[in-house]
């Protein structure tokens, strides 16, 4: 590939229990019982994998392994990607609070051994962190931060009884303005959202990743959490940026009219969307990104392979055609594809540029 490197900003992992067992701290350390049950909630009740089966696309989910990883950044000519999980995108359905915080951990010790110790400067990792108990996810955040070399932790979208804009959530935002690292709400599951109306799975999937987001954004929004924390990064991930403009002018609107209910929110909404902090997830493809930089800094928006939810060849290949738009400045591109992850992660560039030099590729300075 002719074209410079790229950073992918959410892929994925795909875990099993049996491994994250060897991992997991007391009381569960050892327990043969807890593999009689899947570690993680499913999603929503939707089998992914039936789906593709039954509407006869033949798509295979790979399993790769580190080294696959590593080998599909060579081939994508990709610097490096930040690694989510996949089962554990469900992870805030867990209603057992001292089970969430042991399975995090595992999960956390198993990604850092099994997967980011493979090439550090490759392969980031973000958290699960157990956001039922938010004591318990801060002390957690602080450890995969300072202790593991974690980018963030994940902020489950679906799941919890309750929005982020709630004040128990607060000492989590004081712990990652401090670690200076970033918390990435993404979504996945469908439950509770009122998609259960739908009978298809193509209905469901339209719509739970951008409603899941825009009901998290608004309460953090709503009360007062970018106010009281000015310095706190949130990312939304795999919801892409159409939504964006219409959940800007509807924010403004109800502030204007209502506004009295929202004492902790001193600036208009879009004044919030408008700092740099709150950043998005958008295709490379999609029409809306035009009218979301409306509404949003260009320096806020980011790009995922999502491998290996997709096949390895789409994400290259979307990047061809991005880099080929002209209804977009090239410099937005390179920051999208390269400048704003490394912002909103706080990578460090020299390490990216000297991480993918021995394979010949050259990032432009």
């Amino acid at each position: 590939m002719n074209r410079e490197p790229v950073i992918d900003a959410d892929g994925h992992v795909l875990e099993f229990d049996r491994e994250i067992f060897e991992y997991l701290p007391p009381p569960y350390q050892g327990q043969p019982t807890l593999l009689g049950y899947p570690f993680f909630p499913t999603l929503d009740g939707w089998h992914r994998a039936a789906n593709r089966v039954t509407d006869k696309k033949g798509m295979y989910i790979e399993q790769p392994t580190p080294q696959d990883w590593l080998n599909y950044l060579d081939e994508a000519n990709i610097a490096a990607t930040v690694l989510f999980p996949t089962n554990g995108l469900g992870f805030g359905m867990i209603t057992d609070t001292l089970w969430a915080v042991g399975l995090a951990r595992g999960y956390n010790d198993w990604l850092h051994d099994r997967w980011l110790r493979a090439n550090p400067r490759r392969l980031k990792g973000i958290a699960l962190i157990p956001v039922q108990e938010p004591l318990e996810a801060v002390r957690e955040l602080r450890r995969v931060v300072k202790d593991l070399g974690m980018v963030g932790g994940i902020l489950p979208a679906v799941g919890l009884q309750r929005a982020y804009g709630v004040q128990e959530f607060w000492p989590l935002y004081e712990a990652a303005q401090e670690l200076d690292c970033v918390l990435a709400v993404h979504g996945a599951p469908a439950h509770n959202l009122g998609l259960d109306r739908f009978q298809k799975l193509i209905e469901v999937r339209t719509l739970a990743h951008g409603f899941s987001q825009m009901i998290h954004v608004t309460s953090m929004i709503f009360n007062g959490v970018f106010d009281a924390f000015p310095d706190l990064r949130i990312m939304h991930c795999e919801c892409a940026s159409g939504w964006w403009p219409y959940l800007a002018e509807r924010l403004d609107l109800e502030h204007r009219s209502r506004g009295a209910q929202a004492p902790r929110l001193k600036r208009r909404p879009s004044e919030h969307l408008q700092s740099g902090r709150i950043f998005t997830h958008c295709e490379l493809d999609e029409l809306g990104l035009v009218n979301a930089l409306q509404w949003l800094p260009e320096e806020t928006f980011f790009c995922a392979s999502d491998y290996p939810h997709e096949q390895k060849a789409e994400f290259p290949e979307k990047v061809d055609e991005f880099m080929r738009r002209q209804d977009l400045p090239d410099g937005l591109k390179r920051k999208i594809l390269w400048d704003n992850p490394i912002r909103m992660y706080k990578l460090d560039e020299a390490e990216l540029r000297a991480a993918i030099q021995p394979s010949g590729a050259a990032v432009a300075g």
